[in-house]
């Protein structure tokens, strides 16, 4: 897919691979429409990406919402004329021992990691086809291939993601809208502050634009999926098919110095 000159909506678009999503976009010629829930985050962002002439519009909503979806693909397709790229990207995180979880944290990580962007896709559908080159981007996560422990409902979320694309993609094939799956590794985002996990225990985080790099690549080059985390985590995907249990006990190893470093990872 060239991108120049697409209409692209980047849900959670105000910081982090969102943002560095649509800085990446933006230089590439595409028009994009970023979201958030914070409007000093999101003027801040627009600035950035209209400083060196780009075109960049955007609104504060809450992607949980059913308004909130509403008025942002009415507000999307309205600022360019319509839509070819939807980006689901906006998510949250609350780490921990399961039991430890709150009910409204597990509700909330469900909503706006998995339901938000399954409603928000069924509604863009019909404006993805009108020009027979659409495209869904689902943000997904390195832990939707390898559950990881004391992340388990961002897990489930996030492989439900990855499934629901999979599936899209087979159920859109031939009808002029296709489907990217992307599974970022540990990212050096605002998400990921309140995480304690360094590389002692395996988490290297690499910057935002190496991550939307990828994906433009990805949508460049109608790829299915892009993978982050280099040769290691295609050897953990390996090991995790050919013997899982060999990875549980590695992962026993480290279990009692990770539940200390992420008991505090939110961002809901």
């Amino acid at each position: 897919m060239n991108i120049q000159g697409k209409r692209v909506l980047i849900t959670g678009g105000t910081s982090g691979i969102g943002l560095a999503i649509a800085t990446a976009m933006v230089a590439k010629g595409a028009k994009v429409f970023i979201t958030g829930r914070r409007p000093d985050v999101l003027a801040s962002a627009l600035e950035k990406l209209r400083a060196g002439g780009g075109f960049a519009e955007g609104m504060a909503a809450d992607v949980m919402t059913e308004q909130g979806r509403k008025f942002t693909l009415k507000s999307a397709i309205d600022a360019y004329g319509g839509l070819d790229i939807l980006i689901n990207n906006a998510g949250g995180v609350r780490a921990g021992r399961l039991e430890d979880t709150t009910e409204a944290e597990i509700v909330t990580m469900v909503a706006v990691n998995l339901l938000a962007p399954i409603l928000l896709t069924r509604a863009a559908l019909p404006e993805l086809r009108a020009n027979g080159d659409g495209l869904v981007v689902n943000i997904t996560s390195g832990i939707a291939l390898i559950g990881m422990p004391f992340y388990a409902t961002y897990a489930a979320v996030k492989a439900g993601l990855a499934h629901f694309g999979e599936a899209m993609r087979r159920e859109l094939l031939g009808e002029g809208v296709r489907v990217l799956t992307v599974y970022p590794g540990a990212t050096d985002t605002p998400m990921m502050q309140s995480s304690h996990a360094g590389p002692e225990l395996g988490v290297v985080r690499e910057p935002p634009a190496a991550v939307a790099d990828a994906i433009v690549h990805g949508v460049e080059t109608n790829a299915l999926e892009v993978i982050r985390g280099g040769e290691a985590r295609e050897k953990m995907i390996v090991l995790n098919r050919e013997d899982p249990e060999a990875l549980d006990r590695r992962f026993a190893e480290m279990k009692p110095a990770l539940a200390a470093a992420v008991r505090g990872h939110s961002a809901l």
